[in-house]
């Protein structure tokens, strides 16, 4: 069983840097997609930035330049370091581990040509969150 755990989250100031972590366990594919993803309150969730079992990554328009995914394949942690942050960065931040081509999908998502919902179910397995709150 595939179990994602989330840490890192704070709260900050505006244009202050935090780095999340998610440890997974139970993973075990050679293809894969691994995503982070955001839902502020009162709002729908959002893709934030994806990366694949090639290291490729992509991110949504809003954090391009500021966010940047990696991951550490030997100790199985995905990671988001987010620069500059923006009271728009608030949210509850998850990470999720899917199928290689949710990867390319995303992309499409990216550039406004999907819906998040119908991109979600290629992810199966999601972390609880951990939350992000930037104050100006």
């Amino acid at each position: 069983q595939v179990h994602l755990v989330e840490s890192g989250g704070a709260s900050v100031q505006a244009g202050e840097s935090l780095r999340l972590s998610c440890q997974i366990s139970g993973f075990t594919a050679r293809f894969y997609c691994m995503g982070w993803f955001r839902q502020a309150p009162g709002k729908e969730r959002e893709g934030v930035a994806t990366i694949d079992n090639d290291g490729d990554t992509r991110y949504r328009d809003s954090v391009k330049g500021r966010f940047t995914a990696s991951e550490d394949n030997a100790n199985k942690i995905l990671y988001l370091e987010m620069n500059s942050l923006t009271p728009d960065d608030t949210a509850m931040y998850y990470c999720a581990v899917g199928t290689s081509g949710a990867c390319i999908t995303m992309g499409r998502y990216f550039a406004g040509r999907f819906d998040l919902e119908d991109i979600t179910p290629r992810f199966a397995s999601w972390g609880q969150g951990t939350q992000v709150t930037v104050s100006s």
